[in-house]
Formats: structure tokens, sequence, C-alpha cells
């Protein structure tokens, strides 16, 4: 497997760094042991050596780190760029050939659904990139009113059997008895983004044999935990943390079939901390599925299911 010129580069950058530092403190030692009489030089000998060795240090760690930074930012426009590209020119061709010849009615109907279908893939990509910079960049408080989560919850989970076509085996619901009318206080769209979010990104992972569990539970009067289980992909233990980050996306054969933004959990992870939440993943391993979970606090007042 070749290594890429970005990965080169990084690795260029360590070892110099690395190299760099472990010379500025060798000198650094030798003169302080060639001048140990010497008491004011020698206590400004480590100052300096050491200022030296902690700014090579620490260049090093931003230059690195400005190279991944960089590396996921290219690697999100590639992926953005074919999310848009494909629809648009799914939908082009369509368009074309009604345009140039007769279609029987039946087709036509077929191509409009697919346009329609490309559409919304389109709008979802957009979507995305807009929850992003607006999880970045919103500095305003979201409007908070008095929410039944596990409503909001199981409209969300329809909605995406809807848009896929799922039956309630492949999806899903489970709503925990003392968890009816459970309250959240919160902004309600932002918080349908980050279920919609958490069930599409289950969905998506799953396969073609998709079977994804949305469970609401409350196992106390000061919060609420909303966890979504699918029998996908699976992500390695060293990375769970990281799918969180803007822009990431795991580097695995399995999931790299997989299109996407590195965005979605981001904006789940940004809408949770809005909310004074907090959201993890958990996964066995490669192959054997993930389970993300969302921890919000629980409003004491019982909110009336809709």
């Amino acid at each position: 497997m070749r290594i890429s010129s970005r990965r080169k580069a990084t690795i260029t950058f360590l070892v110099l760094g690395v190299t760099l530092a472990s010379i500025a403190v060798a000198v650094g030692f030798g003169w302080i042991i060639f001048n140990w009489r010497e008491g004011i030089k020698v206590f400004l000998g480590i100052i300096f050596f050491g200022a030296i060795s902690a700014g090579l240090i620490l260049n090093t760690i931003f230059l690195v780190r400005e190279i991944k930074r960089n590396e996921q930012h290219d690697s999100f426009i590639n992926a953005v760029t074919h999310e848009l590209k494909t629809p648009i020119a799914s939908i082009r061709l369509y368009l074309q050939t009604l345009q140039s010849r007769e279609v029987e009615e039946a087709k036509r109907k077929e191509f409009y659904r697919l346009m329609l279908d490309d559409s919304d893939r389109l709008l979802k990509t957009v979507e995305q990139v807009l929850k992003a910079g607006e999880a970045i960049h919103k500095k305003t408080p979201p409007e908070r009113v008095l929410l039944d989560f596990g409503g909001l919850v199981r409209e969300c989970v329809e909605m995406a059997r809807t848009r896929h076509h799922l039956s309630e085996e492949h999806l899903q619901f489970q709503l925990s008895s003392n968890s009816e009318g459970a309250g959240v206080l919160g902004d309600g769209e932002e918080l349908r983004t980050a279920v919609t979010n958490m069930i599409e990104n289950a969905i998506k992972y799953s396969g073609e044999n998709i079977d994804v569990a949305v469970r609401v539970d409350t196992p106390d009067t000061k919060r609420v935990i909303l966890s979504v289980r699918d029998h996908g992909v699976g992500i390695p233990a060293n990375e769970l943390k990281r799918i969180f980050k803007r822009f990431y996306r795991v580097p695995s054969r399995a999931l790299g079939q997989v299109k996407g933004t590195g965005l979605g959990l981001f904006i789940v992870r940004s809408i949770a901390k809005k909310h004074g939440g907090s959201v993890f993943a958990q996964s066995p391993g490669v192959g054997q599925g993930t389970t993300v979970v969302m921890d919000l606090p629980r409003r004491l007042s019982p909110v009336r299911p809709s």
C-alpha cells in the first residue's frame, strides 16, 4: 500500500522535529556539563535550551496537525463534490432522455421518482454543510422550549422508515415505560437534526441487511438517553472518539465504500453539547455493528405525549 505524499510529509516533519529537539537537548546538556561550575550560566543555559526544545516540539506538533487537517479538508471537498456531482449528473441524464424522445407513462413516472430521490440527496448534502457551518459559527443560544423527546424521536424514526422504505422490523423503535412524556428543554429543529443524523448514519453503515434499533430510556430523573444501534460495518476501538470530529471518516476499506461528508456525527455532538448533553459511540469491532448514544438533561416536569 503506497503511502500518500501528505503522510510522507507528516513523517518527515515529525522525524525532523524530534531530531532537532534531540540535538538541542544534547547540546544543552553538554554545555551544562562543561560549565556546571558557572551557576548563573548553567541556570540561563537550562532556560535557553529548554525554550528552544519546547519551541521545536510545539512547532512540529502544529505542523503535523495542520497537515492532517488539510488532508481531512481535502477529503471533505472530494466527498462533497461527489455527493453534489452524482445526483446532478443523474437528474441531467433523465431530463435529457425525457427531452430527446417519447417515454411511456410508466417509465416517465419512474424517472420522476428517481429525480426526486436525487434531489433529496442533493438537498441533504447542502443541509449537512450548512448545519456544520451553523454548529461552528452560531453564537446565539437556541430558542428552547419544553419538548416530548420520546415523541420527537418517534417522528424521526417514522420519517426515516418512509424515506428509506423500511418496515418496523428493519428500523425498530422502543420507548421505555418510564420515558413516556419525558421532557427535554431544547430547540426542536436542532434536536430533530441530531436524531435524524444518528438514524441516517446507522442506516447508511448497515450495508444491505438493515437492522437498526432506536431506543429512548430515562435511567433517572436527570437524564434522557437515546441509543441507536446497528449491525453494520462496526468501528475499530481506536477510532470511536475520532468519528465525532469535523470531516473525519474512519480509514477502512469497508467504511470507505460508503460515501459521506464526515459531518453527520460532528453535527450531533455539537447539538448535544449546546443542550448540555454528550454523545459517544460503542462498537465491539469491525463488522460487529455500532451503537451511538446521546445523553441529554431531562426536564423534571413531565410533558404530555403529542
